[in-house]
């Protein structure tokens, strides 16, 4: 068993799966989580237009959208370390904190230089409340209830994400600086909820025991189930984050000859999939284990993801949309699971959570430069398939993984 808690039994561990229930604090984070799913997504629409109508041109435009995830994949080392520092609660708020005034000072920006650099501090502020949110999840789940609170918080960004740009695409219609105005006061009112909901919670404070030394990234990376959820997670971004929002489109039009409300039904079928699997995959990966759900959702996001460019029949295209949908909502309550129960409910390494957070950075960043470069001068066909095979290379990974799903009659201990 990959769990290291330093033999601190867990709260919850005493209850069966059928009559524990969630703590109410991960439902308040999750609310929180979809209320800054939407900002952000409220934000995306307006973000290309709010730049060029500095006058700038579209390469400095594409700049500021890259910017926010260029910083976050810098910061998130010393994010880790400030968690591990810290404790999770004040670098949670501190860090929907930054996001809050970054974005209002957008809204408020008369040049493009302070647009570039608010945006940027934005990105310092979203890995500080991502690395302490998923150290809280880990910490105050119970272990047998990790896949089902890894599945709501990732259902909850997913159907924020949804919501959002289409309150963006109506605020546009107002002013480019509406919905920066919205989501930074949002943010607000987000932080305000988080701290009052969570202010005399003894789950969610640190105790005074916990000045154990904490699990370092080099440590974890001994665990093969670590190793393999970091190459899983960095596919995911590198599908998901990266090459669906990227390549898919360009397909779309370029090879299925359809115009961009085609690429909307695409998206919309990959998200409602997703958010299906999700739920489903998060009670088998608490009940069965992480490692089978791990390895069907990869299978799957490699045959979907390699199958996008075999076709050029919208219908077949779709169904292949479906299996990618499926692999990604398949996949990540089982790895989340599985980093928490690699990492412990004691929850101290911050530098670990940071690492996974970065491996999916990295896949999103990189994943469109290669597979656009590939597309470009091979074939979309070459792209897809070269996707396919950084999902499956961590499917091998996956093969070689231990199972990490505490026993349902023993303490989440080392």
């Amino acid at each position: 068993m990959l769990a290291s808690d330093g033999g601190v039994s867990v709260r919850a561990t005493t209850t069966t799966p059928r009559d524990a229930a969630l703590p109410r604090e991960i439902w308040i984070l999750v609310g929180a989580s979809f209320l800054i799913a939407i900002g952000y997504g409220i934000i995306g629409p307006a973000l290309p237009s709010y730049a060029t109508s500095f006058d700038v041109g579209v390469t400095a435009a594409s700049v500021v959208v890259s910017a926010f995830a260029f910083v976050r994949l810098l910061f998130a080392p010393m994010s880790g370390r400030l968690v591990t520092r810290f404790g999770e609660r004040p670098i949670y708020l501190w860090g929907v904190s930054i996001v809050a005034v970054g974005t209002l000072l957008c809204a408020a920006a008369t040049e493009y230089w302070q647009l570039l650099l608010f945006r940027s501090a934005s990105g310092i502020g979203s890995t500080m409340f991502t690395v302490s949110a998923i150290g809280l999840l880990i910490r105050i789940s119970p272990p047998h209830l990790r896949g089902r609170a890894s599945s709501l918080w990732g259902s909850s960004f997913l159907l924020g994400g949804i919501a959002g740009p289409v309150v963006g695409s109506a605020l546009v219609s107002v002013s480019l600086r509406a919905p920066f105005l919205v989501y930074g006061l949002a943010l607000v009112l987000t932080t305000l909820f988080v701290w009052w909901k969570l202010r005399d919670s003894e789950l969610v404070a640190r105790q005074a025991d916990d000045g154990e030394p904490a699990l370092t990234f080099p440590q974890a990376l001994r665990h093969p189930s670590y190793r393999a959820a970091l190459a899983s997670n960095l596919a995911n971004g590198w599908v998901v984050f990266g090459v669906r929002m990227s390549l898919l489109p360009l397909f779309v039009t370029a090879v299925l000859q359809r115009d961009e409300s085609f690429t909307g039904i695409a998206l919309a079928v990959f998200a409602a999939v997703n958010a299906v699997a999700l739920l489903w995959v998060g009670k088998i990966a608490d009940s069965r284990g992480r490692k089978p759900p791990a390895l069907v959702g990869l299978a799957l996001l490699a045959a979907g993801t390699a199958g996008l460019g075999l076709t050029s029949d919208p219908w077949v295209f779709i169904g292949a949309v479906v299996v990618t949908g499926l692999g990604a909502g398949a996949l990540n309550p089982a790895q989340n699971a599985a980093v928490a129960d690699v990492l412990g409910s004691k929850a101290r390494g911050g530098s670990v959570l940071a690492g996974f957070q970065m491996s999916a950075d990295v896949g999103a960043v990189v994943g469109p430069l290669v597979a656009g470069a590939v597309a470009e001068r091979f074939s979309y066909t070459a792209a897809f398939a070269l996707t396919g095979a950084v999902a499956a290379l961590a499917l091998v990974l996956w093969f070689g993984a231990r199972e990490t799903l505490p026993s349902r009659s023993e303490p989440d201990q080392a």
